[in-house]
């Protein structure tokens, strides 16, 4: 199951219903025991502190299921995408996070506004040192809440190639061809060419080869018995007019030729799968040859 599917899937809100009543619980404490606890500042403190965290984390949560429900119904119609939730979801961690943040100083008797004053150096400072890994989030982000990408969608980005399986503020996850998973920084995506292979829901391969040139001789053999073989593969969509066995580089001894096929998925382990199988009759063919010469 992929980062959007997760965080889509229908769940309990058990940890909403466990603040609600945590708060229920504190206000009908405080109406009922309202001058003892005032006279114990440590427990007065504290509770403070769980109000400025438990109510701000509630509003929250109840707007981020109002936002997620709008855009469900919106987009109820369209292929899911998944990003828009899972943006809404990773900010409103965040968001928790700093309330968290603010009821512990609040606990302890420090003012948020004060303490961020008096360390505005220090913060500054931190900015520059954690530059890369803000800005990553930032990119993250604006990935998240764009149509350009989204979990599913096969990539390219420099170097690297596959399927994003996850977003998040400083990576996407991808998957390769190999099944092993590169991590790409956010910010690469802004700052080097990409290509989404995905968005014109594309299920296009290509299998590579070459041959030595006694073989290459036959090419239009091989192109009309791959052409036999494939068209009736149940895993293939296959136009024969647009079937074409493409020359790619002529090297000493050798021709390198390319073969652009679509898949009936975009799945990378029935394109291997596939390319295996062509790879092999490519062989068996390339024997043949080989041996009636």
């Amino acid at each position: 199951m992929n980062a959007a599917a997760a965080e889509n899937k229908p769940k309990i809100p058990w940890v909403f219903i466990g603040k609600v009543l945590l708060v229920i619980i504190i206000i009908a404490l405080h109406i009922n025991f309202e001058y003892d606890i005032e006279k114990r500042k440590i427990l007065a403190q504290f509770l403070k502190g769980l109000y400025s965290f438990l109510i701000p984390s509630i509003v929250l949560s109840m707007f981020r299921f109002i936002v997620i429900m709008l855009y469900n119904a919106r987009d109820s119609q369209k292929r899911e995408r998944g990003n828009f939730v899972l943006g809404i979801n990773r900010l409103t961690a965040v968001l928790n996070t700093v309330f968290f943040v603010i009821a512990i100083m609040t606990a302890f008797g420090i003012n948020p506004k004060d303490f961020i004053t008096s360390i505005t150096i220090v913060a500054m400072a931190i900015a520059v040192i954690f530059k890369d890994y803000i800005t990553n989030m930032i990119s993250g982000l604006i990935v998240m809440f764009s149509e350009q990408l989204s979990v599913g969608d096969r990539i390219k980005v420099g170097e690297h190639k596959g399927r994003i399986i996850d977003i998040t503020f400083a990576n996407l996850v991808l998957q390769d061809e190999e099944d092993d998973i590169v991590m790409v920084p956010n910010n690469l995506v802004f700052t080097a060419t990409f290509m989404n292979l995905s968005a014109h829901q594309s299920s296009l391969f290509t299998v590579k080869f070459e041959l030595p040139l006694e073989v290459s001789l036959h090419i239009e053999e091989l192109e009309e018995h791959l052409r036999l073989s494939l068209t009736t593969h149940p895993n293939l969509e296959i136009k024969e007019d647009e079937f074409q066995v493409k020359v790619l580089e002529i090297g000493k001894d050798y021709v390198r030729y390319k073969l652009d096929l679509y898949a009936v998925t975009n799945s990378n382990r029935m394109h291997r799968n596939i390319e295996n199988e062509i790879l092999k009759e490519i062989i068996k063919f390339e024997r043949n040859i080989l041996k009636s010469s």
